[in-house]
């Protein structure tokens, strides 16, 4: 795709950014939106696609820590996966740039930008996903998730059977082993491909949030409700709903669930009107369905209702060979996004990456070889570039730890991770190997 017919939508509460890039932009593209307020992201991507956000990262003008950015970030990559978000900032450096960057974002501005620059960085973005595109008319979704072991031909065999179809999925596996992918995967081989793909994180979602983002409200249906706003199940109306963390939902959070699944139908907050909906359901969960069974924990009813079929992602120590693929793809991806040059693997290396039981699976692999890539000095990984997430594996501290209980053990862990780092959430999550919103919701659970 060329500059001049692109579609660019821009965000940042400062009216002036806002003039100086419509002038800038609306003479070199077919069509650029402005907007000051963030929180009309969802509505205005529900109604257009655009090619690239152009978003800004401080919004409240209180603390500039980018953190706003990156939430707004990914929402837009949970509403519109393939769109690319160029964020921008008056507070630069290279922490946050990274940070940016492995969240997703496409490119990283600093004000004030170079018209010649920002102009430049937009046609490349359009440029990689052109390629992009061509490459993803020749592939099936499935060769785009690694792996030739015996485990993951037998989930091909399985996706390619039930893509196709209407049948609600839920998808198990331990954390990390890729069922976000999986999900994904089914709905771009399913005949709803070109409908929305919206996914929620249930498991994050507290009691009061459950209902108004899953089943949306009306004006003044509770204090901040300031205008109509559509849930998750509205937003993927024609197309696929993701639920992740299925099983750490309460009980009543089930009951809700059933009732729409049975009915077809949700109600938002305020509203006595029902509103249809059509969607094909994918779940997943970290627990097994023997878990799921216990009726004191999960309903038997809900069970059978989102699980038509099942699909079981096996653990990255059970999948042999792909270590070896998905640390070449790793590399040359993480190479790529940080400009340097191709990487050789040492053989210290690659005995350091086997030995490893990888208890956080392909997402602790991807961190790990993220930080190897950014870390290295030469052409060459060696054993020393390479370091795995404390929270997965046990330190000489944790074997003397008195208590065998597991809650325990990662409760100690993120407390010194945290206070190494001074309180900053951001560098612990990093540390740590997962995400600031997992990281938060630990910290809910542990009531630290």
């Amino acid at each position: 795709m060329q500059l001049k017919d692109a579609h660019i939508l821009v965000i940042d509460d400062d009216e002036d950014v806002l003039t100086a890039l419509r002038l800038l932009l609306k003479p070199q593209v077919k069509q650029v939106v402005v907007e000051k307020n963030p929180n009309a992201l969802q509505g205005i991507l529900s109604k257009q696609d655009f090619d690239v956000v152009i978003l800004d990262m401080n919004y409240n003008g209180l603390v500039n820590t980018g953190n706003e950015g990156i939430f707004w970030l990914n929402k837009i990559k949970s509403w519109k996966p393939a769109t690319a978000v160029m964020l921008i900032t008056a507070y630069g450096d290279i922490d946050l740039a990274i940070r940016s960057l492995k969240e997703g974002a496409s490119d990283f501005l600093v004000k004030p930008w170079k018209n010649e620059k920002l102009l430049e960085s937009i046609a490349e973005i359009l440029a990689k996903k052109k390629k992009a595109g061509a490459q993803k008319i020749k592939l099936d979704s499935e060769t785009q998730i690694i792996g030739d072991s015996e485990p993951m031909q037998e989930v091909f065999v399985k996706l390619k059977k039930v893509a196709p179809t209407d049948a609600n999925v839920l998808v198990l596996g331990e954390n990390g082993t890729g069922k976000d992918l999986i999900a994904r995967s089914i709905h771009e081989n399913s005949l709803r491909k070109n409908k929305p793909f919206v996914k929620v994180d249930v498991g994050a979602l507290t009691e009061s949030l459950f209902e108004s983002e899953l089943f949306g409200y009306k004006k003044g249906a509770f204090t901040d409700a300031r205008e109509d706003r559509k849930g998750r199940f509205e937003a993927a109306d024609g197309g696929t709903l993701f639920l992740d963390e299925i099983g750490n939902i309460s009980l009543r959070q089930q009951a809700r669930l059933l009732t729409v699944l049975q009915n077809r139908q949700v109600t938002p907050l305020g509203s006595n009107e029902p509103v249809n909906i059509d969607i094909r359901l994918i779940c997943a969960t970290n627990l097994s369905l023997k878990d799921l069974a216990d009726e004191g924990k999960f309903r038997k009813d809900l069970i059978y209702r989102i699980n038509t079929v099942d699909l079981m992602i096996p653990p990255l120590r059970d999948r042999g060979t792909d270590l070896s693929l998905l640390a070449q793809y790793f590399v040359k991806l993480y190479a790529e996004k940080y400009g340097k040059q191709a990487f050789s693997l040492d053989p210290g290396f690659i005995k350091k990456l086997k030995e490893h039981a990888f208890p956080g699976n392909v997402r602790e692999l991807q961190y790990a070889l993220e930080r190897a890539v950014i870390m290295a000095e030469g052409s060459i990984l060696v054993a020393e570039d390479l370091a795995f997430s404390p929270i997965e594996q046990q330190t000489e501290t944790e074997h003397k730890l008195k208590t065998t209980n597991l809650d325990a053990v990662e409760k100690n862990t993120i407390l010194r991770v945290i206070e190494k780092n001074k309180g900053n959430i951001s560098k612990s999550a990093k540390e740590l190997g997962i995400t600031r919103t997992a990281l938060y919701r630990r910290l809910n659970k542990y009531d630290l």
